[in-house]
């Protein structure tokens, strides 16, 4: 009898220690859920209703923990954060017009604002600037706009005048030069005619102490008779003779008979020279410098 009631008592202790084992378990890995079994013990029916609020509201946070441990451990991050004021930004972006449906005065102000118009600009000042300079100082075009140097120069020839040589070596005869008119050949025109401010372009026949004659249509000077062919015609007309002054060079046109020159105006200065012509570079067919030296 005492053996039965032995195992008897075992057995139902054993019982009430399992029982007691699988509460410990759930409520030591399931916290939330020992919490909702309180709630559930203590309350009415509206307790009732807030614990199964409690209960789903446990469960979602829990998921959301969830999710966030594992964005965490995992490191995924948002693929597009500040997604709406990124598609505000998208909006515009389409929303811009392109650069040909500008207006003129639209696209002016845009190619300034611009990397490329900035760079361009600084290439055009810099390459005016240069151009500028080179004329300035080294070398100018210059346009034929009569026959007076014919058959050296034609109507619409034009030609480089170079104007560095003229301050370090003097002036030789034979040489083609353009200058800017003397007071004389103002005087002649009037100063307020047009011509009286155009340079002109002559040859250089005599310079400083030779003696210049011409006689028979041919060209003296300091007595030896000059080998021109150069010139279109034999002059029509007598002058000198005469001793050109010191810093002053006589300059006839090659088209003898159709040139206001030096032997109606008188001497040019030398410092009214500009230049010596150089090269004819148009048209391309009279390219060169035949006649010139």
């Amino acid at each position: 009898m005492l053996k039965k009631s032995s195992v008897a008592m075992r057995a139902a202790l054993t019982i009430v220690g399992l029982t007691l084992m699988a509460a410990c378990s759930v409520n030591a890995f399931c916290p939330q859920r020992a919490i909702v079994s309180r709630v559930v013990s203590k309350g009415n029916a509206n307790s009732g209703a807030r614990a199964t609020y409690t209960s789903a509201h446990l469960r979602a946070d829990q998921r959301v923990r969830m999710w966030s441990n594992k964005d965490r451990n995992d490191g995924i991050e948002d693929p597009n954060p500040g997604g709406l004021n990124q598609w505000s930004d998208n909006e515009d972006k389409n929303n811009k017009r392109s650069f040909g449906e500008l207006g003129f005065f639209e696209q002016v102000r845009e190619w300034f604002g611009s990397d490329e118009g900035k760079e361009d600009i600084k290439t055009y000042t810099v390459s005016l600037a240069f151009a500028l300079l080179l004329r300035l100082l080294i070398i100018e075009p210059r346009y034929i706009p009569s026959l007076s140097m014919f058959p050296t120069f034609e109507v619409g020839d034009q030609l480089a005048v170079e104007k560095v040589t003229k301050r370090i070596r003097p002036f030789k005869r034979n040489e083609v030069v353009v200058f800017n008119p003397p007071q004389t050949f103002r005087e002649l025109v009037g100063d307020s005619s047009r011509k009286a401010k155009e340079a002109l372009i002559k040859r250089i026949v005599a310079v400083e102490g030779d003696k210049v004659e011409v006689m028979g249509g041919k060209l003296f000077v300091n007595g030896v008779q000059q080998e021109e062919p150069f010139t279109a015609e034999d002059a029509e007309y007598e002058f000198g003779p005469v001793i050109v002054p010191p810093g002053d060079v006589l300059v006839l046109g090659d088209n003898r008979n159709h040139s206001l020159d030096g032997h109606i105006w008188g001497f040019l200065p030398a410092e009214n020279v500009i230049g010596r012509a150089v090269f004819v570079y148009w048209p391309p067919w009279r390219i060169g410098t035949t006649g010139m030296f």
